[in-house]
């Protein structure tokens, strides 16, 4: 339903055969969709004379419309028919559209309603528990412990148009782990959301420059930034997250097409307990921080044309002088500006942000030196660290023009920025800076079926990207291929040219550093999904022409319904990594560093688990468990030299007098570069085997419409050792040695629709 009757916006309800509910809300005009919107709403299925029926109870406070005294909606009706992959629609919705409600049917008759006033309040209360090793002597160790809480949700119709979401003491304890990685790269990994407050709504406050992002929402609650530095008989607890203290959300949308979406959030001085010699004392590690973000857009003939702005900030309460490594403050904003023609078949597409932090001294020589930066990089002519800097500025934006649907051939042309100075990681995600990039997509679409196949495509893409010393870091071209044939089976397969690549991050700090060219190839294959029994397999491969690069990383999977009510999804994942210049160590030899290269072996192994049963439509069963594993071993280790040479040698000769030892506890490598039987530098061996399970049970029962129990069980096992040999066997065997933390939670809240 579009309610607004914008052309934009929808709200959609769907009902399986079983009955089970899904909601969810169309984003970008319905490209894509937000599965995170939880709506209260009621819906029963039936098997009747050799027809199913559908009816659906949908209350007017889960819309939202303007006051009128008669309405216009727009309407979409469909059923999907999983045995046939077979979509019937009441209005006609083309495969090749770009976007889906400026498309749907109209309903009209409606009279004399009146938006309802919307409070809804949602208090929980939650037991929890847990159980960990015991550690003798560690007071915060001592083997469980267990708490009791509660908070509240709330919603409230400030008008027909928009609703404030409030959160008091917000509980994220049911959400699924996040899943296992290894991360050898330079940069911070990326989480994806599992937090409902954060998740609804999500799109009226999205701003992204490609991969990058204006609001990042795991920033607000957290790990704490700070570790207190202890001496010896010193034990620490420290806070798991920072305590949400409260937060508030404005959405909605103007009868004008003016979308509005405001979030404010607080977020407390968090302290550790530390305990030395029987005194206990406390140490802050996160400071009392205040979160701001807006985002409005506005839209002219049904979504053809569309302006919008984004705002954010970031100011923490620096009372600990310890805390002085933090900014002060960051803000950060954009603009974004697109124009749609001939129904959305062509369009361009601008965006241009802006960014500024204050701090102190250190604080700024932190953000400087961090590695999505690293203005300390000695070739860096462009660049130039100042200790006495306590503010910097940066932007960034994109071009992007194009034909996306409507027509079997597709094509769009992209430029994008990010200046030296752009920092957007105190409230949003900011992989790399001081890059500039350019790239053409061609392709060419067929979605009518032919004599073995339903649909295919292919398409090319190149690609090249500088840094703003005008040296480019790297090229690409790329050729992908996809088809579906008539028995539902899915084959894709790409292959990638990379070539003139200049890694500036590579040496954490250093020159930047020349790797080889490199060929990607991968292939994924999935079965007919009309099976109980759906699997997908696929492969991805890149080496180096000359070979001394390589990795393979392969993976399947296989859901399988093992009953109406009842479905198994297995994917096991394998990949090997085998690179000659892989970073270990930067170490002091005399007047001058030493960047510390090593050819690392590298084996990974991973199996997701997930096993989703309704005993009714109101009651079900969620689990997810995953056993990683992954090890790796070093050798040939380099000192990087030219760091730009075309030669290997030159850029990297192999260290020559070399000697391993043990040294308390622990073993290291000791050089000898002058040959003169004194030691010049060290660095620790980076050999690694880790090994990681986490897992979650979920019972949850919707014992009355919007009020829901939850039973659940986390266990999480961790453990690092130092071997680097990649064991199936012995490594599933420590993995489950460990001693498992394990957290019991019970939660019940209550909905009141006042």
């Amino acid at each position: 339903m579009d309610s607004y009757f914008d052309h934009r916006t929808g709200f959609e309800f769907n009902l399986t055969a079983a009955g089970v509910k899904v909601d969810l809300v169309p984003t970008g005009g319905g490209g894509t969709w937000d599965f995170n919107w939880n709506a209260v709403w009621e819906g029963k299925t039936a098997m009747e004379d050799s027809a199913w029926t559908a009816e659906y109870r949908i209350p007017f406070s889960q819309l939202r419309f303007p006051k009128k005294g008669e309405y216009v909606w727009g309407l979409h009706v469909w059923r999907w028919l999983h045995r046939y992959q077979e979509e019937d629609q009441f209005q006609m919705i083309p495969q090749d559209a770009v976007g889906t409600v400026h498309l749907f049917g109209e309903l009209h008759g409606l009279k004399k309603i009146k938006p309802p006033r919307r409070i809804e309040l949602l208090p929980y209360v939650l037991a929890k528990a847990g159980t960990f090793r015991r550690e003798t002597g560690n007071p915060f160790r001592t083997g469980r412990d267990g708490s009791v809480y509660g908070g509240l949700d709330g919603k409230i119709g400030l008008s027909s148009n928009f609703n404030l979401d409030l959160t008091v003491y917000p509980d994220f304890g049911q959400v699924e782990a996040d899943p296992s990685v290894i991360n050898l790269t330079a940069f911070e990994t990326f989480y994806e959301e599992k937090r409902p407050f954060f998740m609804e709504g999500r799109e009226l406050l999205n701003f992204n420059l490609d991969d990058d992002i204006l609001f990042y929402s795991r920033r607000i609650g957290h790990e704490p930034s700070y570790e207190p530095v202890t001496g010896d008989g010193a034990f620490v607890r420290m806070p798991e997250s920072t305590d949400i203290l409260a937060a508030g959300k404005l959405t909605g949308k103007t009868q004008g097409g003016l979308s509005i979406g405001i979030l404010q959030s607080v977020t407390a001085l968090e302290r550790a307990e530390i305990e030395t010699s029987g005194v206990r004392h406390r140490q802050g590690v996160e400071p009392l921080t205040h979160y701001f973000v807006g985002r409005a857009q506005k839209e002219w003939r049904r979504g053809q044309t569309i302006l919008g702005g984004m705002v954010t900030s970031v100011n923490r309460s620096m009372d600990d002088a310890h805390l002085v490594f933090l900014n002060r403050a960051a803000y950060s904003g954009g603009m974004d500006f697109k124009q749609y023609w001939e129904n959305k078949t062509y369009f361009l597409d601008i965006k241009a942000l802006f960014s500024h932090v204050r701090g102190e001294r250190q604080a700024l020589l932190e953000t400087q030196t961090a590695s999505r930066h690293y203005f300390q990089r000695p070739d860096a002519g462009h660049l130039s660290l100042d200790s006495s800097l306590t503010s910097m500025s940066g932007h960034g934006g994109r071009i992007q023009a194009g034909r996306a649907g409507n027509s079997r051939i597709r094509f769009n042309g992209e430029l994008a920025w990010w200046s030296p100075g752009l920092e957007l990681n105190d409230i949003g995600y900011l992989r790399s800076a001081d890059r500039i990039m350019q790239d053409w997509t061609v392709a060419y679409v067929v979605l009518n079926p032919g004599r073995f196949y339903l649909n295919w495509e292919v398409s090319s893409e190149y690609g090249n990207e500088w840094n703003f010393g005008k040296e480019r870091m790297r090229s690409y071209a790329e050729l992908f291929a996809g088809i579906r044939f008539k028995n539902f089976w899915n084959l894709h397969g790409m292959i990638t040219r990379e070539g003139s690549i200049l890694d500036t991050r590579m040496l954490r700090g250093g020159p930047a550093f020349r790797l080889p060219d490199r060929w990607n190839y991968h292939a994924d294959l999935t079965s007919d999904s009309r099976r109980r029994l759906v699997f997908d397999a696929g492969f991805f491969y890149g080496r180096s022409p000359d070979g001394s690069t390589a990795s393979l990383e392969t993976w399947c999977g296989a859901d399988g319904r093992l009953s109406d009510r009842m479905v198994l999804s297995v994917a096991p994942s394998f990949s090997t990594n085998r690179n000659p210049f892989q970073y270990v160590a930067t170490v002091n030899a005399g007047t001058a560093p030493r960047y510390v290269l090593g050819r690392i072996g590298q084996k990974t192994l991973g199996v997701t688990l997930r096993l989703n049963y309704y005993v009714t439509p109101d009651l079900s069963i969620q689990y997810y468990g995953q056993p990683f594993i992954s090890a790796g071993r070093y050798s040939q280790f380099r000192a990087v030299g030219r760091s730009r040479a075309a030669d290997q040698q030159e850029r990297a000769p192999e260290i020559q007098n070399i000697e391993r030892r043990e040294e308390n506890g622990g073993w290291i490598y000791r050089v000898d570069e002058q040959q003169d039987g004194a030691e010049d530098y060290r660095f620790a061996d980076p050999d690694f085997n880790f090994r990681e399970f986490r897992s979650n049970l979920v019972i949850r029962w919707e014992y009355r419409l919007g009020s829901t129990l939850y039973l659940v069980w986390s266990q999480g096992r961790t453990g690092v050792a130092p071997f680097g040999s990649f064991s199936v066997r012995d490594d599933m065997d420590s993995l489950f040695r460990i001693y498992p933390e394990n957290v019991f939670l019970v939660k019940l809240n209550h909905w009141f629709n006042l």
